[in-house]
């Protein structure tokens, strides 16, 4: 009787189990609802990618259209470029060419004055030298130059040995330098050759009227040409012909 009315309490009392009441729904009306929530679901799958495949053509093709843009607009560039080098490569040349000639024309016109300033020299000595009355078959010597080289002690000279009269026979002979020299604070002779009747070709001489003499001697580098004399010999004669002193400032 006790267990019996414990199981009523327990059923019907305080502690009794929830009771929950539930409409009840027809299973196609469940099912119907299941089927269209699906059919929602692939409609708006199928929306959203097609949308995506509209959205990501569209911005593909607008990234294509723009990068052909760029790659035009560098080959033009690319274009003007390369052109604008041939026209600076054609002016640089076109320079060098002017300057090239600007430096020729100046050579010419530096060379053509020195020819002219010859050209004078000459004028005015074979005028004196036609107005000359000197003695018959006289030796003289003209236009000295004495010019020292980029080496030390190394000195170059220029004369003309001139033979006046009409009737002047050939002139055979030979020529002596002495040169007067300051070195080491004293003064010191040189005889360039040593031995007059001892020449080498360079110093011989031979010539009717007039000849061009030019040459080269070495001393030593630490001395200075004050002064020289030139002596001309005629034949085997030990005596000169003719003595010339030169005086160098």
């Amino acid at each position: 009787m006790r267990r019996a009315l414990k199981s009523f309490v327990r059923r019907f009392g305080i502690d009794a189990p929830r009771l929950a009441v539930r409409l009840h729904m027809p299973w196609y009306w469940r099912w119907s609802g299941v089927v269209a929530g699906g059919m929602l679901v692939a409609v708006v799958a199928w929306f959203t990618y097609d949308f995506g495949l509209e959205y990501a053509g569209f911005r593909q093709g607008e990234a294509t259209r723009l990068r052909a843009q760029l790659d035009e607009t560098v080959r033009q560039q690319q274009l003007e470029l390369a052109e604008l080098n041939v026209k600076t490569a054609t002016a640089e040349r076109l320079l060098q060419i002017e300057r090239a000639t600007y430096g020729d024309l100046a050579r010419q016109v530096k060379s053509l004055a020195q020819e002219n300033a010859t050209l004078k020299e000459d004028l005015a000595f074979f005028q004196s030298l036609t107005a000359a009355t000197g003695k018959e078959g006289a030796v003289s010597v003209n236009r000295f130059r004495l010019m020292p080289e980029t080496v030390p002690g190394e000195y170059r000279y220029q004369l003309l040995l001139v033979q006046t009269g009409e009737r002047a026979k050939e002139f055979h002979g030979r020529l002596q330098f002495v040169l007067n020299l300051q070195q080491d604070g004293r003064k010191v002779v040189l005889m360039l050759p040593p031995d007059p009747k001892v020449v080498s070709k360079e110093y011989q001489v031979s010539f009717k009227l007039f000849q061009r003499v030019e040459g080269m001697f070495r001393i030593a580098p630490d001395a200075a040409v004050k002064g020289l004399q030139v002596r001309v010999y005629e034949g085997n004669s030990d005596a000169p012909k003719l003595t010339h002193n030169v005086t160098i400032s």
